[in-house]
């Protein structure tokens, strides 16, 4: 690696995907999430008339011109609504073949730390970025990391060579954090029915927003908990100073956000393995963990217990993430279930989320069972006709049950 200046490192990108010839629009992969070498970033895209950005969940922060084609498998505030969108449908677990393949990287830019002992880590993000950079080095494309001090120091697949990355720039800037709002009394209420299904050594998967924050602080009493996530944030923090998980087992995922204090947390801790997306999130690996509970939630449940968490009115809205892939490997765990839980009535769109038949395309289905605030649904192991009973009548809002029934009349469920 070799540290240059930011505009040094500017004008070598530029250098370099102009001499690409003029073949397809060149494409940057960066970290994504809450971890965006904003700082690199910004000055590199500006200085290319044409550009594909792939980035994993994009938030506001990163500048688009009119030359940026934003490119993504799961659509984040950035990059939602965008009239440039490439949405690329894919499930989390198969992305890093992406990178073999259609969607190569002629440029990589990361956020890790500062070097220490020829090493560098990718510190909050890790996803599918060792991906990434292992595609650049097979095609003899640049990577460029953004060098700041102030990311947490994080092991596993995080760890990289420094020869693996050509080009360094230092920039101490701030992270983002985050700031968890006290769930509400559906959240809660969802929460708690959620948690009331998990026991002792059972393993989470724990992400953000307050389903899974109220869950987690059901579940404080527990003991032997374990994680493995596609990611975490404070809640996490929340079980180890509460003494509920396992001392003998790493927390693993794949990327964090939170607090400074989780971040503290994280930093130099060995217990905390960052893995590649590869890992966290193939079903195969997920099935493997004792008591796997996979907690997702979505847009839209409908009679035939099949979930949309993608899309409204035919609009891409965020896309697969790690759902599919944590439901299929909830399911197939010893003692693993997969929950959805979702509010049983939409606030903002004031409608019913449990409906009839969606018409939407399908993100899950084969849930363990369907958690509201209204109840739960138990699903697996019962034919269509209870699955649609237990939906209307332990999940779904009060006020539409009546014309569930005629719509389930109607589809041959009741």
């Amino acid at each position: 690696m070799r540290v240059v200046a930011l505009d040094q490192a500017v004008r070598n990108v530029a250098e370099h995907t102009s001499a690409l010839g003029g073949g397809p629009t060149p494409r940057i992969i960066a970290s994504g999430n809450f971890a965006t070498p904003v700082s690199l970033l910004e000055p590199l895209i500006m200085e290319m008339p044409h550009v594909r950005l792939h980035a994993l969940n994009a938030q506001p922060d990163i500048p688009l011109h009119d030359g940026v084609i934003p490119e993504t498998t799961f659509v984040g505030p950035g990059f939602r609504g965008h009239p440039r969108l490439s949405y690329v449908p894919c499930r989390l677990s198969m992305v890093p073949r992406l990178f073999r393949g259609p969607l190569a990287p002629d440029v990589v830019v990361v956020h890790t730390t500062a070097p220490r002992n020829g090493q560098v880590s990718l510190g909050l993000e890790v996803n599918v970025l060792p991906a990434a950079i292992e595609a650049a080095r097979q095609r003899g494309t640049l990577v460029v990391a953004q060098l700041n001090p102030r990311m947490p120091w994080t092991y596993g697949d995080a760890v990289i060579s420094v020869d693996d990355i050509d080009l360094g720039v230092e920039v101490d800037a701030p992270l983002t954090t985050h700031t968890a709002r006290p769930p509400g009394d559906d959240s809660r209420l969802i929460g708690s029915r959620v948690a009331t299904e998990i026991g002792d050594g059972a393993t989470l998967q724990a992400g953000i927003g307050e389903v899974p924050d109220a869950t987690i602080a059901g579940v404080l009493e527990r003991r032997g908990l374990k994680v493995w996530t596609e990611m975490f944030s404070d809640s996490v923090l929340a079980l180890e100073q509460a003494g509920a998980l396992d001392r003998g087992t790493p927390v693993r995922t794949s990327f964090v956000f939170g607090s400074h204090e989780l971040y503290d947390w994280v930093n130099d801790n060995p217990r905390v393995q960052m893995l590649r997306t590869e890992t966290t999130n193939a079903p195969a690996k997920i099935a493997q963990q004792p008591g796997m509970t996979s907690i997702n939630t979505a847009l839209q449940v409908d009679l035939f217990d099949q979930a949309n968490a993608s899309r409204i009115s035919a609009r891409i809205y965020s896309g697969f993430g790690g759902q599919t892939d944590f439901t299929v490997g909830a399911s197939h765990a010893p003692g693993g279930r997969a929950f959805m839980a979702l509010r049983s009535w939409h606030p903002r769109a004031d409608v019913s989320t449990i409906v009839p038949l969606i018409d939407e395309p399908v993100t899950s289905f084969q849930h363990s069972a369907v958690v509201t605030e209204q109840g739960v649904a138990w699903i697996w192991g019962r034919d269509e006709r209870a699955q649609a009973r237990n939906l209307i009548e332990h999940a779904a809002h009060p006020s539409v049950r009546d014309d569930l029934w005629e719509e389930a009349r109607a589809l041959g469920l009741a």
